[in-house]
């Protein structure tokens, strides 16, 4: 027998970065009340940037997100590059297209083993694996140290990266560098593989709902993170600075994140849509995981993000041990290190301009963008985080998913949501910026 009446009220969703609520109300049978509230507050962020050189911009919106400081390091220098009318060179965008590979390696595998398979594995939090699930814990750690050590070695560090800036690097790793980096991603593979191995034995909630998925699409035959234009599964494809025409932002009552919209009432961005774009220009050894998986494209699963993660991982894995092996053969040129101050020849010019980046990072497409006047400084800024691009989409899937799990207990149904929401992997947080109010 269904449930007839039903008042669910999740304050503070666990397993999330951030804070979100799940609100929901059934009266009669009938679904009256479906939230996912957004109650975190303002960053701020984009006030900061104003007046700010455009130098400096990469270094202060890595602190908007400890996971994707990386992603939106990489998006800044992109859109300050735009602005600026500096095009980098190409030993210059592989060495970015490792550092979002080690990215994305990093928070898909947080998410996956900490946030996602105590779930499938019928626990609360990740605590009780440890005593149940030593070695799955351990692994864990094991990857996400490797993907630090890394990060490390490229960029200084993963938290806020340091020697990545506008035009290249300020440091170019060695030979010694390249080795160290290569083996210690060669070394990840048997645990990708019993990573692989794991999540193919447990079983994602059964659900589906079509919508328009959205994503970074290239004409050239790499999967597209770093670079690209903006397509839909809905046929959109539009240039990055159109991306106002894309996102079309809006507020509603119950959040504090703005929501988006494009052909429909939502749209979806993250290792799925990616997946459902581009499925075709994942290297082999992501296809093989991802028939494994039983994911196939177009999947209107919203809980299969998590296996579209794991695909992605061994992509990114095998994609920056790639570029590793070639440098290692062709060397790294030196020449390209940029020395910042020391002498007129090693300024880079400044322009008035208006620039957009826009790069995938793990939960989807992340927009920046700066107008800055004639001394390179930042007039205004734009930041559209993938999280404010997801809400809505995951309060439209709930919408969908609660009258068909009436059947079940209450405290099945509040799970079930719960899962639904960190399928997503919400970065909550990132994902409030301001809203312009003017008063009359």
């Amino acid at each position: 027998m269904p449930i007839q009446n039903l008042n669910i009220n999740v304050e503070y969703l666990t397993r999330v970065e951030g804070h979100g609520n799940i609100v929901i109300n059934v009266k009669e049978g009938k679904l009256e009340t479906c939230k996912l509230e957004i109650v975190e507050s303002p960053r701020f962020f984009e006030g900061m940037l104003r007046g700010r050189s455009i130098f400096e911009a990469q270094h202060i919106t890595s602190r908007i997100c400890g996971i994707c400081a990386c992603g939106h390091t990489l998006a800044s220098i992109q859109a300050a590059e735009d602005a600026l009318g500096i095009i980098p060179t190409e030993q210059t965008i592989k060495l970015r297209k490792i550092l979002l590979d080690l990215e994305m390696l990093d928070s898909h595998l947080l998410h996956i083993y900490l946030l996602v398979a105590p779930d499938l594995l019928g626990v609360k939090s990740f605590v009780p694996l440890i005593s149940s699930h030593n070695e799955v814990v351990r692994r864990a750690l094991r990857m996400k140290k490797t993907c630090n050590d890394v990060c490390d070695i490229l960029v200084g560090r993963h938290v806020h990266p340091i020697s990545a800036i506008v035009g290249g690097f300020t440091k170019l790793p060695g030979e010694k560098d390249i080795e160290n980096m290569l083996g210690l991603l060669q070394g990840m593979r048997p645990d990708m593989e019993e990573t692989v191995n794991l999540i193919s034995k447990l079983e994602f909630p059964k659900f589906g709902r079509d919508t328009e998925y959205v994503a970074l699409v290239s004409d050239d035959g790499e999967y597209p993170l770093l670079s690209g234009d903006v397509g839909s599964t809905d046929g959109i494809r539009l240039n990055k600075n159109d991306y106002r025409k894309i996102t079309n932002e809006f507020i509603v009552p119950h959040s504090t994140a703005k929501r988006t919209k494009l052909s429909r009432e939502s749209y979806a961005v993250g290792a799925l849509a990616r997946f459902n774009l581009n499925y075709e220009k994942l290297l082999p050894e992501a296809k093989r995981v991802a028939e494994m998986l039983g994911l196939k494209p177009k999947c209107i699963n919203p809980f299969l993000n998590t296996a579209a993660q794991l695909v992605e991982c061994v992509h990114c894995l095998e994609h920056a041990i790639g570029i590793l092996e070639e440098f290692k053969k062709t060397k790294i040129n030196h020449d390209e290190q940029i020395v910042v101050g020391l002498n007129e020849n090693s300024k880079i010019p400044v322009r008035e301009g208006n620039g957009v980046g826009a790069v995938e990072v793990p939960r989807g497409i992340l927009f920046h963008n700066y107008q800055t006047d004639e001394k390179g400084y930042i007039r205004n800024a734009n930041c559209i985080i993938p999280t404010n691009q997801n809400t809505g989409n995951i309060e439209y899937d709930l919408m969908k998913l609660i009258p068909e799990i009436l059947d079940k207990s209450k405290e099945e149904i509040t799970l079930l949501s719960e899962m639904l929401v960190r399928a997503y992997d919400p970065c909550i947080s990132c994902s409030t910026h301001l809203l312009n109010i003017k008063f009359i």
